[in-house]
């Protein structure tokens, strides 16, 4: 790994070590850009079917929606395009906290699909033909299944806020087989500044027949927060890091700057491997809002975060097909 510029990545680098020193103050746009190909630590050949390298001066709105609904309600936390909580420059993704003159919070959130129970749904009592309650849905812009999936970007520096790279399916939890609904996919979570947590693999929805499994694997009978301690990664937030998930048939294999992290899961007990098509996320979001705490409730750390013009900047998002090994 050369400034977190994974060794997946580095094949694409057409100038050598001038271009991990560019990278950091700009993004890869221009200089690493894919050209199709790369391949896995161990020989495995990949072939690039989908990215998104923040090449333009304005969010490609043909890749990215804003997800504004959080379980059929409108989100106050989640920033619109009206906020400016997102900018394109120097082949950047930044994603701004930003406080509203009315003292609201907000922080975006970026998708290339649409969970299914976001969506509002139709009062009965306003319906005037049919039964079906929700709206007409917006159209996916991008699902895939299997391969690898990778995010370069920067923690965000100050506490108050979150950042993820993560995937979902439109049906998360419809049906108990997870293979079916297909499972949240937590690539990379950051609750503190430069600390992620341990990979996460959520299915069956969010209630009683809630389904979760972690790299490294949890111990059974060991609390959260003590896991999540003894596991979290430490980085720091100057440098860019990489963060990848190897999506297979049999399995989930994690990658932190190119290398391998934690065991290969999804084959052990109460673990399960999505077999359907799903969406990419990349989020922020302002702590507490979840809870209902509002704003003007003196939040100290929001304060703090959206005064210094706090960012989680994104350099690429890059989807591969698995292909074959380099010897074949």
């Amino acid at each position: 790994m050369i400034n977190g510029i994974s060794v997946l990545n580095w094949r694409f680098c057409a100038f050598g070590a001038a271009v991990a020193l560019s990278a950091n103050a700009f993004g890869s746009c221009g200089v690493t850009q894919p050209d199709g190909t790369a391949a896995l630590p161990d020989g495995r050949k990949l072939k690039l079917v989908w990215s998104d390298e923040f090449c333009g001066d304005r969010l490609d709105e043909s890749k990215w929606s804003y997800r504004t609904n959080f379980w059929g309600n409108r989100a106050h936390w989640f920033a619109t395009p009206e906020d400016n909580a997102v900018e394109v420059k120097d082949g950047l993704l930044h994603l701004k906290l930003v406080k509203r003159p009315d003292g609201q919070f907000v922080s975006p959130q970026l998708q290339t699909g649409e969970l299914v129970w976001d969506v509002p749904h139709i009062s009965s009592k306003s319906q005037t033909t049919g039964f079906w309650p929700l709206p007409k849905r917006e159209k996916p812009k991008f699902m895939h299944r299997y391969g690898y999936y990778e995010c370069r970007c920067r923690l965000q520096k100050m506490p108050g806020w979150w950042s993820a790279f993560w995937m979902q399916t439109p049906m998360q939890g419809c049906s108990l087989d997870p293979r079916l609904a297909g499972i949240e996919h937590d690539i990379m979570e950051s609750f503190d500044p430069g600390e992620v947590l341990p990979h996460a693999f959520l299915a069956n929805g969010y209630g009683a027949d809630h389904l979760g499994f972690r790299v490294p694997r949890k111990p059974k009978g060991i609390a959260d927060a003590e896991y999540n301690k003894a596991n979290a990664v430490k980085l720091d937030t100057v440098e860019f890091h990489t963060f990848g998930l190897l999506w297979e048939p049999d399995g989930y294999t994690l990658y932190i700057d190119g290398k391998q992290h934690g065991p290969k899961v999804g084959g052990g007990e109460g673990e399960a491997v999505s077999q359907t098509d799903e969406f990419i996320l990349v989020t922020t979001e302002a702590k507490w809002y979840r809870k209902k705490r509002m704003t003007g409730k003196g939040v100290p750390e929001l304060e703090a975060a959206a005064a210094a013009g706090d960012e989680f900047v994104v350099d690429y998002v890059r989807v591969y097909d698995l292909v074959s090994t380099l010897s074949q």
